[in-house]
This record gives C-alpha cells, structure tokens and sequence, in this order.
C-alpha cells in the first residue's frame, strides 16, 4: 500500500505499519510502499505496538507514522556494537 492509500484508508490516526519497500538517500529513509498492522488514534499506543513489533522481531523494518504528514521520510538510524575499551 503506498502512503496516499495509507491516509485515505486511515485519516488522521496513527499508523503502525512494515515498510514493503524502500530506499535510504543521503541519511534519510524514503518508504514507498507500507503493510499497515495497526492504527491509533493516541500516540503513545502507536509507540507502545510499534515497540513490541521491532522486540519480537528487530530485523524487520517497522515505523509509525500520523497520517496527517504529507510524506514517510525518516531519519536513518545507526546501530553500532561497542567493542572492548
């Protein structure tokens, strides 16, 4: 489902969804198609779903979004491993 579908089908919540398919340009996170899992109206059980999602499961590229926003573009995030000191 693309982003315009996203916001149709669920306006003004909050949406928790897997991105499907995307590409990273420059730090940022551009997601052009989506799998929507679950919708809020309260953001702080977006957060709390979302959460659960990436625990189960962190290889698997989850967001949440509010459909008001005209675009899904995210910051990207670097998770390095700490070696000996």
């Amino acid at each position: 489902m693309q982003w315009k579908e996203v916001q149709e089908r669920f306006p003004n919540e909050w949406v928790v969804f897997e991105a499907t398919k995307a590409y990273s340009q420059e730090g940022q996170r551009y997601i052009e198609e989506m799998a929507v899992i679950d919708s809020f109206s309260d953001s702080t059980k977006a957060l709390k779903r979302y959460s659960e999602l990436h625990q189960e499961d962190p290889n698997r590229e989850y967001c949440f979004f509010h459909t008001s926003r005209s675009e899904v573009v995210a910051r990207e995030r670097y998770v390095g491993i700490r070696g000996p000191r």
